[in-house]
């Protein structure tokens, strides 16, 4: 293995580490990620949580011990640990994954644990999710229950890219019992949804259709000048047959008498 291999496993490990050991110190704040970004000043290192006041604590003493302690366990230089809340806490998989934990503790049916969050889940607006539950939980053997609801991707690329996964562990009587939580955000896009737009169609410019209005226009006068010669001859032709029965004589009366005395 190259020296660069071994450095960007080493720090990928370290960055797993990383996230475990702030996982468990703010489990109490409700833990929703973490992210590490190199800076050149520094770490820069962001945590996500659903009450970022109890991570930092009063006055900051809280967020100066973790920072303190971080440096010295991961030989990190110059860190700087920030505390965000989460914007939805309903759809961030790790917020609910510990929900669901911390329901198992308190006592809390299996089934009722994982339908109530379901519901939860999918009325934050996420378009899917699957809860799954696996430990002894109604007698000494292992058992796993699954509670699906809506898409669901178990495989390549849109399982990966599109899958948001949150892990956590409620610790009982009987054993330790395992939750995964998986939920496809509402602003997901599935291979298979494909929109049509509309083309636009590039209108003509002016010049092309005042040259194409020209023809036309031309033709139009030309028919209305021929129109009126043709129109005027069969008027004149039609004039002397309409007036010929009333020019025609009338018997004169005479004869109309004499006829009569006959």
């Amino acid at each position: 293995m190259t020296t660069i291999a071994r450095e960007m496993v080493e720090e990928r490990v370290r960055r797993m580490l990383v996230h475990d050991f702030v996982r468990k110190e703010v489990a109490r704040a409700g833990f929703g990620g973490l992210s590490i970004q190199r800076t050149p000043l520094g770490t820069h290192v962001r945590i996500q949580a659903e009450r970022p006041g109890i991570v930092i604590g009063r006055k900051g003493v809280d967020i100066n011990r973790l920072t303190e302690e971080l440096e010295r366990t991961f030989g990190y230089e110059n860190l700087q640990v920030e505390a965000a809340e989460v914007e939805t806490w309903a759809l961030n998989p790790d917020v609910m994954a510990s929900k669901v934990a911390n329901t198992l503790e308190r006592g809390w049916n299996y089934r009722r644990a994982g339908n109530s969050m379901l519901q939860r889940i999918m009325g934050a607006g996420a378009r899917g999710c699957q809860i799954t539950i696996a430990g002894k939980l109604t007698g000494l053997r292992h058992r796993t229950e699954k509670f699906i609801e809506g898409h669901i991707k178990h495989c390549g690329e849109p399982a990966l890219e599109l899958m948001k996964v949150g892990y956590a562990q409620a610790k009982l009587k009987p054993g330790t019992i395992g939750v995964k939580v998986v939920i496809m955000p509402p602003d997901a896009k599935l291979p298979a949804e494909i929109t049509v737009e509309p083309v636009a169609v590039p209108e003509p410019p002016a010049e092309a259709v005042e040259d194409e209005e020209a023809p036309e226009a031309a033709d139009a006068e030309a028919d209305a000048k021929a129109a009126p010669d043709g129109e005027t001859q069969p008027e004149a032709e039609a004039a002397p047959a309409e007036t010929a029965p009333e020019a025609a004589p009338k018997e004169p009366p005479a004869k109309e008498t004499k006829e009569d005395s006959k």
